[in-house]
């Protein structure tokens, strides 16, 4: 047995190894359960052809499909069985469903299950792989017809191939009682599949290790997608394991007005969250910065899930900010999503890759009201974000995130309040004075420094962004109905179609 001494059998399914530790214990036997559609089947061709990739030889028992069948999938996946893997059906040849043949003991919803369990056997003392892969258990369920003598046929199973010393995985679609857990006490380990169906957008699938004796794992949930290649796991971030050193510098915007307003700038490594009604500028604040980096050298990534990405390109381009050329120079990787085909875990690995990819310094998530789309549950999205934050900020990486308020003036409310997460809020406002509808600006909270406590107006024109003075003579700005109650004079001056 080729590479027999190593201690874990790698699965070859991306993420799914280091939520495993390393993968599956070899010499002992695991269960793959899920649903029909979960990935079950994908998964365990991505385990032989690993093995395969090793010079290991590999068994595919299959009870419920053909060999044309499975070939098929592996193609649709583009995954090549080559000839380290071999697959025993335990289904008839085409020929034999025809009425003048005479039918075979190998159709095996016709088998004993004695003769059935021997059949594996034999196959396997043929080939003497170090994988097997036996799809799927509600066959052999269906064929014991009792609990205690499927239980005793599993037990068979496993103390048979342990003699062996081959790593196997049991699949279990789950369709004949989903309340018998008798094998999950015989395994040695249990590996879950879900599929989910929201009420709008794609389906999401997630997995969770149920048991894995002698052996610590990642807990909890983790989503996964099938893909041309096969199934990718999004491992659920921890922060806490992430931790890197890095000097903490503190980044401007290039207005000298904002920067004051912010006390000298915002510091690495530290988050920044951007709240306001639609309309006031919160994604041109944080375009700012990400300008102002670029401009000294620096690489940013931007992720959008709000607004079409060529309206994007022409709107800030028409007011000094040219996005579509920093991406086409390489200086910032721009990225749209569709809230309704990406789910958290996915979201948080492609933060994840793109700012040790591309050695970002500044992450902007424009907005959180789409990310709450991809997950409608409030308390989910919160530990998601805590985690993704914590996880930039050990990095290095300077965060962005906008939230639009639900209304423009009033009594306006967030969807969901992430504003203890964030080191430094900063609160967007339309205002009323002489006659016209104007904005202004100030930092609620800053925990790395002080900042200033006063609100200033501001306009966006194709001169940039423009901060005025600051500005006492304010009433209602917490209320969201703020009027400015000043003297004309010192506010800023503005286009007349404005």
């Amino acid at each position: 047995m080729t590479k027999g001494s190593e201690e874990k059998a790698r699965t070859g399914v991306a993420g799914l190894d280091e939520i495993l530790s390393g993968g599956l214990t070899r010499r002992h036997v695991f269960l793959l359960e899920g649903a029909p559609g979960t990935g079950k089947t994908t998964i365990a061709l991505q385990f032989l052809l690993e093995g395969a990739a090793l010079g290991e030889r590999c068994l595919y028992i299959t009870l419920s499909e053909t060999e044309e069948e499975l070939r098929s999938s592996a193609a649709s996946h583009e995954l090549e069985l080559n000839d380290s893997i071999e697959i025993f059906e335990l289904v008839p040849p085409e020929s034999l469903l025809d009425a003048d043949q005479q039918q075979s003991l190998l159709y095996s919803s016709d088998l004993e299950l004695g003769e059935t369990t021997k059949m594996i056997f034999e196959a396997f003392e043929r080939l003497k792989p170090a994988r097997v892969v036996i799809d799927s258990l509600s066959e052999i369920r269906l064929l014991a017809q009792s609990s205690l003598r499927y239980r005793r046929q599993i037990l068979a199973l496993k103390h048979f191939f342990a003699k062996s010393g081959a790593t196997v995985l049991l699949l279990d679609d789950m369709t004949s009682d989903t309340m018998d857990k008798t094998v999950h006490s015989v395994v040695h380990g249990v590996v879950h599949l879900e599929q989910l169906a929201p009420d709008y957008g794609s389906e999401r699938r997630r997995l969770r290790i149920v048991k894995y004796r002698g052996q610590a794992f990642r807990g909890g949930y983790h989503d996964f997608i099938i893909n041309t290649g096969g199934v990718v796991v999004f491992p659920r971030l921890r922060a806490i394991e992430h931790r890197t050193d890095f000097h903490r510098s503190t980044l401007g915007s290039g207005v000298a007005e904002l920067d004051g307003l912010l006390g000298g700038g915002i510091e690495q490594g530290s988050s920044t969250l951007l709240i306001g009604p639609a309309g006031t500028g919160k994604t041109f604040f944080a375009l700012q910065f990400v300008d102002a980096l670029v401009k000294r050298g620096g690489r940013a990534v931007v992720f959008v899930f709000d607004e079409e990405l060529s309206l994007l390109f022409d709107r800030t381009k028409a007011l000094g900010i040219d996005l579509e050329k920093m991406r086409d120079q390489g200086l910032i990787h721009i990225e749209q999503l569709d809230a309704a085909e990406v789910s958290p875990g996915e979201f948080a690995q492609r933060v994840r890759d793109r700012v040790s990819d591309f050695d970002a310094k500044i992450v902007v998530v424009d907005s959180i009201n789409g990310y709450q789309a991809a997950m409608p549950e409030e308390n989910a999205l919160i530990l998601h974000m805590h985690e993704l934050l914590q996880y930039l900020n050990r990095q290095g990486a300077t965060t962005f995130l906008t939230v639009a308020q639900h209304g423009l003036v009033g009594d306006m409310k967030t969807p969901v309040d992430v504003t203890y997460l964030a080191d430094t809020v900063v609160l967007l406002r339309y205002f009323e004075a002489l006659g016209k509808i104007r904005r202004a600006v100030s930092v609620i909270k800053k925990r790395t420094g002080k900042h200033e406590d006063t609100i200033r107006e501001f306009t966006i024109s194709e001169c940039g962004l423009t901060l005025g003075a600051p500005l006492s003579e304010f009433q209602g700005v917490l209320r969201g109905v703020p009027s400015y109650m000043g003297k004309g004079e010192e506010l800023l001056s503005q286009p007349e179609d404005d």
